[in-house]
C-alpha cells in the first residue's frame, strides 16, 4: 500500500470476493482513511453482504469505499487496478481474481486461496504425460486433495511470474488459526517472464492438468504449444503512463503490502 500511495495520485484497491468486507475496512482504516486520495472497491456476489457492508461504510464515513454486487469473473473493473487482494475466494474464484489483476495491470497482488478442488478433480481423470512415478503422488484420494491443492498454488505463483510479477509465498497467520493459510504475494516488476512461462507450460504437460487460471489466460501445456517454443496466450497489459515498475523494485514484504 505504501508503494502504490507513493507512486500513484489516486490508488485503487480491489477486494475481490470481499464477503463482509472486513479486510477492506481494515485496509481503509490503516491506509486510506487519513489519506488525501485513494479508493477501495469491494466486489461480492451476495447482495445481502454488499448492503450490510455498504451501511457500515456509511456509518463510519468511509466515503471512498465502493461496493459492487457481482461474481468475481463478471464484475466491472476499472481500467487500472493498483492493488488486488482476495481472502479465501473459494476454488476457482481465486483464479478469477488473479485474471482480473493481470488483465488490469495490478502493481501488487495478495491472495489467500481456499478450497482448491478443480485440479484434484482433473488429477483423478487424467494421468500425467511423463513416465515414472508421478501418479503415485496422488493415487489416494486424501493425497490427491493435498497434492492438487499444492499444485494449484504452484501454478498460480508461476503464472504470476510468467506475467512479470516477483512472487513471495508465505503464511498469512499461524496454522493454529486457519488451515487455509497460504499467502501468495506478487509485485509486478517486468512486462513478462519467458522462462517462468516455459516452466509453467512444462508443469502443465507433466501433470496433465489445465486449471481455470491458465485456460482463461491462454497458457497451454508444452506439448500443445510445441515443446520448447514460446508460449501463446494473453499478453501482459501495458502499464499506465508513468507507472512502469522497475526490475530492481523491492518485493512486497508483508501481507499489508
Amino acid at each position: 500500500m505504501e508503494d502504490v500511495q507513493a507512486r500513484h495520485a489516486n490508488p485503487l484497491v480491489v477486494d475481490a470476493g470481499s464477503g463482509n468486507a472486513y479486510l477492506g475496512f481494515v485496509v481503509y482504516e490503516l491506509f486510506l482513511k487519513d489519506a488525501q486520495a485513494g479508493e477501495l472497491l469491494s466486489i461480492e456476489g451476495r447482495p445481502e453482504l454488499t448492503e450490510r457492508a455498504k451501511g457500515r461504510a456509511e456509518r463510519l464515513h468511509f466515503d471512498r469505499m465502493r461496493f459492487q454486487t457481482a461474481h468475481i469473473d463478471a464484475a466491472e473493473y476499472p481500467e487500472r487496478i493498483h492493488v488486488l487482494m482476495a481472502l479465501h475466494a473459494c476454488d476457482t474464484a481465486t483464479d478469477d481474481a488473479l485474471v482480473a489483476a493481470i488483465k488490469h495491470g495490478a502493481d501488487h497482488v495478495a491472495v489467500v486461496p481456499c478450497c482448491q478442488a478443480e485440479v484434484a478433480a482433473q488429477l483423478k481423470e487424467k494421468k500425467p504425460k511423463s513416465a515414472g512415478s508421478m501418479s503415485l503422488l496422488f493415487q489416494h484420494p486424501m493425497h490427491r486433495r493435498e497434492f492438487g491443492s499444492h499444485l494449484t498454488n504452484v501454478i498460480r505463483a508461476l503464472t504470476l511470474e510468467a506475467f512479470g510479477y516477483q512472487v513471495t509465498v508465505t503464511e498469512l497467520t499461524g496454522w493454529e488459526h486457519s488451515l487455509k493459510n497460504e499467502l501468495i504475494l506478487g509485485r509486478r516488476v517486468h512486462r513478462d517472464n519467458r522462462r517462468a512461462r516455459l516452466q509453467l507450460q512444462a508443469l502443465l504437460s507433466e501433470t496433465g492438468v489445465q486449471p481455470r487460471l491458465t485456460r482463461l489466460l491462454g497458457i497451454t501445456p508444452a506439448a500443445a504449444a510445441g515443446g520448447d517454443t514460446d508460449a501463446g496466450g494473453a499478453e501482459a497489459p501495458e502499464p499506465s503512463e508513468g507507472s512502469e515498475p522497475t526490475a530492481d523494485a523491492a518485493p512486497a514484504s508483508s501481507p499489508e503490502s
